[in-house]
């Protein structure tokens, strides 16, 4: 926690730290109004409930559901377990969060028998975002690595943002910067937010910083843009 907020200070970072909520409390005691505490939703387990999650948002605990690993159960996206939530969500005026792309390579083999790489594609959101157009929802990792898929769901939806934590440090340059580059290249660049994934390398924050600075192809307003303007847009951040 020292040095991830040592990092933090230093980077000018606001983060979106996600956790359980006994865990982001004390992050957000430590880290003040640079850490914004969210917590995901379990689909599978059915916890928190609605009810939990509505009450951590009326006492400010939260503004986030994220990340929301179903993923990782084996769950897709447009699973109907996952339906409470995003009505809740849209009803609270809540952004989600929830992973859509890459976990660790051979995940499937040694923690998670469940997961399933086919449940990254966007378009599985089409039917969520069509019922809850007010819903703000963000899918992390941006759907590595169905390219296509993220564009033709950021095409067909407005509304629809992506990040792009872990791939944009965990990954090979020329990968990264390729897939990034074909998102921009279709015109999404001002709904493509920063994300780290850091999870226990407090190093890692500022690699993936870096590599959005030191990107060969973007001009500064899209480094901008990507590491700060594109988030506070989507999270209503003050100025």
């Amino acid at each position: 926690m020292q040095r991830t907020l040592k990092i933090v200070q230093s980077r000018n970072v606001t983060a979106v730290a996600s956790g359980p909520p006994e865990v982001i409390a004390k992050w957000k005691e430590a880290g003040g109004d640079r850490i914004l505490p969210a917590t995901p939703f379990d689909p599978k387990a059915g916890k928190p409930t609605v009810a939990e999650l509505r009450e951590m948002v009326r006492s400010k605990q939260v503004v986030a559901f994220a990340e929301v690993g179903q993923q990782y159960d084996g769950i897709p996206a447009n699973d109907p377990r996952m339906e409470p939530y995003y009505a809740l969500a849209e009803e609270l005026d809540v952004p989600v969060g929830i992973h859509m792309g890459p976990g660790p390579p051979g995940a499937t083999y040694f923690f998670a028998p469940d997961y399933r790489m086919r449940f990254s594609s966007l378009l599985l959101l089409e039917d969520i975002l069509a019922r809850h157009p007010r819903l703000r929802l963000w899918a992390m990792h941006a759907g590595w690595p169905l390219a296509d898929d993220a564009i033709g769901a950021l095409y067909a939806h407005p509304q629809l943002y992506v990040d792009i934590a872990i791939i944009d440090y965990a990954f090979p340059r020329k990968e990264f910067y390729g897939y990034l580059q074909r998102l921009i290249d279709a015109g999404f660049e001002n709904r493509i937010m920063f994300g780290s994934d850091q999870m226990v390398w407090p190093g890692a924050l500022s690699a993936a910083i870096d590599s959005i600075q030191n990107a060969p192809s973007l001009t500064p307003a899209q480094k901008r843009d990507i590491l700060y303007n594109n988030a506070a847009r989507f999270l209503r951040l003050k100025q």
